[in-house]
């Protein structure tokens, strides 16, 4: 039997440094103008050896994304949907969170903004690669919904994601104008939801 080719804090130090690397640069640039090349320079590891730790650049980027499922799910549901202390409330504390997840993370944003990208993830990976997405915070709303409102969750979704568009263009509002333009909308599209 051969030794492996990188000890274990080898492999974990690599894999840290390739997801460091890949949320930065996934972040800035998209999934296919980052090159393999930007990818591992910084890991010290050869083109080739990424394959031993990612099956491809997809891979990469999904587990990216994975990662920061967690926090995004805790600040955005649990420390936001949560805590509200009506539906209403529940609502806007949950699209406020978002929003600052939008202006904050640049790898949700790049998630929210350019939805081929994970087309292109889902594309390459396998189903059961991909149900490790599943149950994320969008599945978590769209219980609280169906629980909480009357009609479709998936249309109640679409009108929150609709919200969620406008931080992407915020450019457009002005910087000053911005954040009252997201209050106001926030409180008319929640008002709407729950009347």
């Amino acid at each position: 039997m051969m030794p492996p080719a990188f000890s274990e804090a080898e492999r974990a130090r690599i894999t840290e440094q390739l997801l460091a690397t890949a949320t930065h640069l996934f972040s800035t640039q998209g999934l296919r103008k980052t090159s393999l090349d930007e990818l591992t320079t910084p890991a010290g590891i050869a083109k080739t050896s990424f394959y031993a730790f990612f099956t491809c650049k997809e891979d990469l980027y999904f587990e990216a994304a994975l990662r920061q499922n967690e926090e995004v799910r805790r600040r955005v549901i649990g420390e936001g949907l949560h805590q509200g202390a009506d539906t209403r409330d529940a609502l806007r504390r949950f699209l406020r969170a978002t929003v600052r997840e939008l202006d904050t993370n640049p790898l949700y944003r790049r998630l929210m903004s350019h939805p081929d990208e994970m087309e292109a993830v889902a594309a390459r990976l396998t189903p059961e690669r991909m149900a490790a997405a599943e149950g994320g915070p969008m599945a978590d709303l769209v219980a609280f919904l169906g629980e909480r409102l009357d009609g479709d969750p998936h249309v109640l979704l679409g009108v929150l994601r609709a919200v969620l568009l406008t931080p992407l263009h915020a450019g457009h509002l002005g910087a000053d104008l911005y954040p009252t333009v997201m209050e106001r909308l926030i409180d008319a599209v929640t008002e709407g939801l729950t009347s």
